[in-house]
């Protein structure tokens, strides 16, 4: 039986990963030309990760990427990805656990928390980068999620988007469901158990049995 479901943040409770997309690929271009789809690469990871990797040492680069960051999130809609709301209400009222598992920090989350007050209505826990020592594909913040409310992750579902998180959910031993928020259907079906655009079609048939 299902007893804990655990959410990704971006592209999985509310529809930003296109918007994160945007950004960390004009960053990329700015100032890491060399490299491929930065903006992909980086999935999953913290900040705090992503500047030891590849801005180690550039404080100057590190200062202006941060500023940018903060207004570019202080002015982004967070719209809920369709159906999310009922679905989670739904889960909480079969008495299954449910969290948030984020590789964003508390600045970023005191935004979303401006915007949707409500969140912490919804969950019963919220993970964020200041809780793992090990990004995404690493499975310890689900890991780490699972140990929280005392249940197996043979006993979780994990909801994600990217394929790095959708790798870590895999890694942890937990059901796989991808939303298809920020990459097609096709290219992450391999990592998944179950594959959705969204919420709308789940709320009736809930999967509390896998």
């Amino acid at each position: 039986m299902i007893k804990a479901a655990l959410f990704d943040l971006d592209g999985v409770v509310v529809d930003t990963e296109r918007l994160y997309t945007r950004f960390w690929s004009e960053m990329g271009r700015r100032y890491l030309p060399e490299i491929d789809d930065f903006a992909t690469k980086i999935k999953g990871q913290t900040l705090d990760q992503i500047y030891a990797k590849y801005f180690a040492g550039h404080k100057d680069e590190q200062s202006r990427i941060t500023a940018q960051l903060n207004d570019f999130e202080q002015h982004m809609d967070f719209d809920y990805v369709p159906g999310v709301v009922d679905f989670i209400t739904e889960l909480r009222s079969r008495q299954v656990k449910t969290a948030v598992v984020t590789s964003s920090n508390l600045d970023k989350m005191r935004n979303l928390y401006a915007a949707h007050p409500e969140v912490h209505q919804l969950f019963d826990r919220i993970f964020t980068a200041e809780d793992f020592s090990r990004s995404k594909p690493d499975p310890e913040c689900y890991l780490i999620g699972a140990a929280a409310f005392g249940v197996q992750p043979s006993e979780c579902v994990g909801f994600e988007d990217s394929f790095n998180g959708l790798r870590a959910v895999r890694a942890a031993g937990m059901y796989v469901v991808g939303l298809a928020t920020t990459n097609d259907e096709d290219a992450i079906r391999t990592y998944c158990d179950v594959v959705i655009k969204d919420y709308t079609a789940w709320i009736h048939r809930i999967p509390l049995s896998i």
